[in-house]
């Protein structure tokens, strides 16, 4: 295992966002770079991602940010000669009600501004793409996007860590930072349990501990854990790793093939966060099980495969995504703070989002920002004029409204 050393840019925080950012950092001339994890690489919050990879959003500006990741994941063996196990499943999303019929117009509106192949299809042709679909009579528009797919997540991000060390990056596991030294309004170097270290750059990539992270430095940042789950279930018929993507926003729940059985969650309404003031650099996040929401996900579902309902549950998964109080990523330096710059709030977009956001990491960085990156810039929240209540309540809404659409009976 490489050596903790001083180097000119550390990135802290092992998982998808993190990786990326040292990939793409090294790729543009980085490389006297090194990556800290408290952990293993990729054990916490990505491990615990579903992998989806939607490209169609309400924004022109998300829409670009998910090609370009879609697109990197399709090349990446290509280019980079690692997998990130990529399927291009396709993806269908649903819509129940007039409001979400509209939403998904909106949605084919901004593809197409965005060069994005989308096409808007009614219940039948769902039957036919899905039919695993026993009931489609609730149907009244669906939006179907052939280049959707996932990744997973593990084998992205040590896709990205292979081809950082390719460049030149190290990779220090097992290393938790616990101060960041600044002189000056300069930051100089991190304080580990192996040792302090001299660094001219923090990258803090460092998931739902990025606001804590932030706080050694002398910053707030909103962060806000919130509690996401989903299950994996036994085989089921008709269902494969090639199955599309589906996503249902009525009833906040999305599935999809794994292996041979379904791999479905989704975003509750009454969502579980944890107050970010509490949250500390070493702070263990609960292990959490909320087995009626599960179960409330999969009795929804059962109404479009009636057969879901008596799935057998194969595997759990929990993770705490960070989430910002407006939804939108922090991505750049920190006013006030030369050498602390932001890779984090991705708000479960976390691997999906991962290329795209280290790409506008890098812009936020040549003084060059288009609107969108300056727009997510952790300057927003600075000074602070935010209580932590609030930012707390509005990150957790962010969350239970992933969906945007309200639920509506089917």
């Amino acid at each position: 295992m490489p050596e903790l050393t001083d180097s000119q840019v550390t990135v802290v925080g092992g998982g998808a966002v993190g990786a990326a950012a040292a990939y793409f950092l090294a790729r543009e001339g980085y490389r006297d770079l090194q990556i800290i994890e408290a952990g293993n690489t990729s054990s916490e919050t990505t491990s615990q991602a579903a992998g989806l990879v939607g490209q169609s959003r309400t924004t022109l500006d998300r829409t670009r940010l998910t090609i370009a990741s879609a697109a990197f994941y399709r090349n990446l063996e290509k280019d980079l000669g690692y997998t990130a196990d990529w399927r291009e499943t396709g993806s269908i999303r649903l819509a129940l009600s007039d409001a979400s019929v509209a939403e998904l117009q909106q949605i084919a509106a901004v593809a197409a501004q965005a060069d994005l192949h989308v096409e808007l299809i009614d219940g039948r042709r769902v039957q036919e793409l899905c039919p695993m679909l026993e009931d489609v009579s609730a149907v009244r528009l669906a939006l179907w996007c052939p280049t959707d797919g996932y990744v997973q997540p593990n084998s992205l991000t040590d896709a990205y860590l292979q081809a950082a060390r390719d460049l030149g990056a190290r990779v220090i596991p097992h290393t938790r930072v616990v101060g960041v030294d600044v002189r000056d309004g300069v930051v100089t170097g991190l304080q580990t349990d192996h040792g302090n270290i001299a660094t001219d750059m923090v990258v803090n990539a460092a998931g739902p501990w990025a606001g804590a992270l932030a706080r050694l430095a002398g910053v707030e940042m909103p962060i806000v854990p919130v509690l996401h789950e989903y299950f994996v279930t036994e085989p089921q018929d008709g269902w494969d790793s090639g199955s599309p993507t589906l996503r249902i926003p009525e009833i906040q729940v999305y599935a999809r093939g794994e292996g041979s059985g379904v791999l479905c969650g989704g975003f509750e309404h009454n969502g579980t966060s944890i107050d970010p003031a509490t949250v500390a650099i070493d702070s263990v996040l609960p292990a959490t099980l909320n087995w009626e929401v599960l179960g409330a996900f999969a009795e929804d579902f059962a109404r479009f495969v009636p057969t879901f309902g008596d799935a057998g549950i194969r595997t759990v998964f929990r993770g705490w995504p960070g989430f910002t109080p407006d939804g939108r990523f922090v991505v750049g330096p920190v006013a006030g703070l030369r050498g602390f710059v932001m890779a984090a709030g991705c708000n479960a977009h976390g691997v999906s989002g991962s290329a795209g956001l280290a790409q506008h990491l890098l812009e936020s960085l040549t003084g060059d920002v288009s609107p969108y990156v300056r727009s997510l810039s952790p300057n927003r929240f600075l000074p602070r004029t935010w209580s932590w209540s609030e930012a707390r309540l509005q990150a957790q809404a962010i969350c239970e409204n992933y969906y945007p659409m309200p639920a509506q009976p089917v």
